[in-house]
């Protein structure tokens, strides 16, 4: 089983998370499944992490292209399933319409394995302004009633970075912000970043106290796992009825395509995405 792993990040200009992902990914995919990492092009930001330029709704429409080029892409290359690996699911939606392969968000994945942990889905993230998206999503996914407050860490990305040298700053800081949020109710906690989500699970921090912290990163590889198994076993793969699921003639998608100056179908040559093969034993285990 081969997936693909898009990241909202460079990936490959932020070594510590690339590296953190890639032992992580060893860790969680089973044998047999390889995740091949891919980040936005090394263009896209003015610094190596998106930060506040993912925080406004026309900037992160404009991602979405590279999303959909993505999951284009994936499917030419012969690859069983996508993973978007962003809390807000960029390009999740439209994504879906384009390809028959199984498309995962981070955020949707990790909202629905926490509502079978809990009752309550608090969010601990360092990005304020992402906290109205993620309602309107978890409201999108039928979860509007189950997510709870969503806490900001006082750390950011950059913070996150040297916290894989210097864990115990990060892991307080988290650890405050996620009581916080179990005071105010929260009963499950998702991580609201991806580099904040691997930096916990490299650092053991599943629980605070009684709550179980979710390993987002984790319940995406293992949905992608779990909806290619179930349509190579019983055929079955996600609906193709209504505005938000049909998919449109191919021959329209590649036509207007052209004309707004996209490749119509994306060359799978110009995948230099970096391999990791799942497989090794967790410590946990």
């Amino acid at each position: 089983m081969k997936i693909w792993h898009q990241s909202l990040t460079s990936i490959e200009s932020v070594i510590p998370y690339r590296d953190a992902v890639v032992n992580h990914i060893d860790r969680v995919a089973r044998p047999g499944v390889e995740v091949v990492l891919h980040g936005m092009s090394k263009d896209t930001y003015p610094t190596n992490y998106p930060g506040h330029f993912i925080t406004y709704s026309y900037l992160q429409n404009l991602h979405r292209e590279q999303f959909v080029r993505a999951a284009l892409m994936a499917e030419s290359a012969g690859y069983d399933a996508m993973f978007i690996g962003t809390i807000p699911d960029v390009g999740l939606l439209e994504a879906r319409t384009l390809v028959d392969i199984p498309v995962v968000g981070y955020g949707q994945a990790s909202f629905h394995f926490a509502s079978m942990l809990g009752d309550h889905i608090g969010v601990v993230n360092f990005l304020a302004p992402l906290a109205d998206e993620l309602r309107q999503n978890a409201e999108r996914y039928g979860l509007g009633c189950k997510l709870g407050p969503i806490i900001q860490t006082d750390v950011g990305f950059d913070d996150v970075l040297a916290g894989f040298e210097d864990p115990e700053p990060i892991i307080a800081s988290f650890k405050k912000a996620a009581e916080k949020a179990i005071s105010e109710g929260a009963d499950v906690i998702v991580p609201g970043e991806g580099p904040m989500n691997v930096f916990l699970a490299t650092h053991g921090v599943s629980r605070i106290g009684d709550v179980p912290v979710v390993d987002s990163f984790a319940a995406g590889i293992k949905m992608c796992e779990s909806l290619v198994d179930l349509r190579q076993n019983s055929g079955v793969y996600m609906t193709r009825r209504g505005y938000y699921n049909a998919k449109p003639p191919e021959e329209a998608v590649a036509r207007l395509r052209e004309i707004y100056g996209l490749e119509a179908v994306p060359d799978p040559k110009n995948d230099h995405g970096l391999p990791v093969r799942g497989g090794k034993k967790s410590p946990i285990s």
